[in-house]
């Protein structure tokens, strides 16, 4: 699959849609996040789309970077290897541990997103979700600017008393609508009658 030829037609617009939906300001973030989390030992992509590939594509870097967001390591053996099967073992347990973590099913990647190239902006979106849950854990793990990914909302009960409920059936909320200066005056019929007329 990875010698698969040219796409035309139907199919390479479709690529071609895919393929703009790359962000490389969002790239330059993410490696800089991914070298302050896992440290310099990750190393430096070359710029651009096939440099980000080419850094993620055996798995190491991402295996890396979920160990270090957690504290009992999920990923307990990383080795590079050149043999296609063993990179893209390593690309689904990242993905497994991930979501383990919490990236939710919907922001994930495929491994051949990665390996093949087909969807970066997939693998950012990844790593934009996985940095958002790192940062709303707040666990002392995150190393980097929290400002670079958003929080995600956290819940907020709120308890009320039986007395506030029973208060709150009597307000009648504004997206209901107001009827306040609604009245009939100044209405007339409702329009002429039909005018027929005999030759």
């Amino acid at each position: 699959m990875a010698n698969k030829g040219p796409s035309y037609g139907m199919s390479r617009q479709v690529q071609d849609k895919i393929e703009q939906k790359y962000d490389p300001e969002l790239e330059v973030r993410l490696v800089e996040w991914i070298g302050t989390q896992c440290g310099s030992g990750v190393g430096k992509p070359e710029a651009g789309k096939l440099g980000f590939q080419a850094w993620l594509k055996d798995g190491c870097v991402l295996c890396e970077l979920i160990n270090t967001l957690c504290k009992d390591k999920p990923v307990k053996k990383i080795q590079s290897s050149s043999m296609a099967f063993k990179q893209m073992e390593q690309i689904s347990q990242f993905l497994n541990a991930a979501e383990r973590y919490g990236v939710v099913k919907t922001d994930m990647f495929q491994t051949v997103d990665l390996w093949e190239g087909k969807d970066l902006a997939a693998v950012q979106r990844t790593l934009m979700a996985l940095g958002s849950i790192a940062v709303t854990k707040d666990d002392g793990c995150f190393h980097g600017d929290p400002n670079w990914f958003f929080k995600k909302a956290q819940e907020n009960r709120r308890d009320f008393s039986d007395d506030q409920l029973k208060e709150g059936k009597n307000v009648i909320g504004l997206q209901m609508g107001s009827n306040k200066g609604a009245s009939q005056s100044g209405m007339t019929g409702y329009g002429r009658p039909r005018q027929i007329m005999n030759p």
